[in-house]
């Protein structure tokens, strides 16, 4: 995984083209490079992210975040009421709840998100 500006890539290598092909993931829009190196990858990663922000700011245009911060999860309704108990309960909201428990589940983190 690579990042650069906020933006993250995935990349692979291609045995047969004896080449690196890269795509960043956290976007909508689409992202891609290739080196025959690492330093050749990096540089059109961070290359192609720049074009990227270049071509939004000559449009007039925001880029894309990538990410907002907003979350939308269906859940059984029996979780739902014992999420919203379990936070009335420690006197945090759900969102701090949940954002506590998924940065726990991904990376052990247990500060609640505001």
């Amino acid at each position: 995984m690579m990042e650069y500006k906020g933006y993250y890539a995935q990349v692979v290598f291609d045995e047969d083209a004896n080449v690196f092909h890269g795509e960043v993931i956290n976007l909508r829009d689409v992202i891609t490079f290739e080196g025959e190196t690492v330093d050749e990858l990096r540089q059109a990663f961070q290359d192609s992210v720049d074009d990227y922000l270049k071509f939004c700011a000559e449009r007039g245009e925001n880029p894309k975040k990538p990410y907002s911060g907003k979350l939308m999860v269906r859940v059984d309704p029996e979780l739902h009421k014992r999420v919203a108990i379990e936070a009335r309960k420690r006197g945090v909201s759900i969102n701090s709840l949940v954002g506590e428990a998924l940065s726990k589940a991904i990376d052990g983190n247990s500060q609640p998100q505001a």
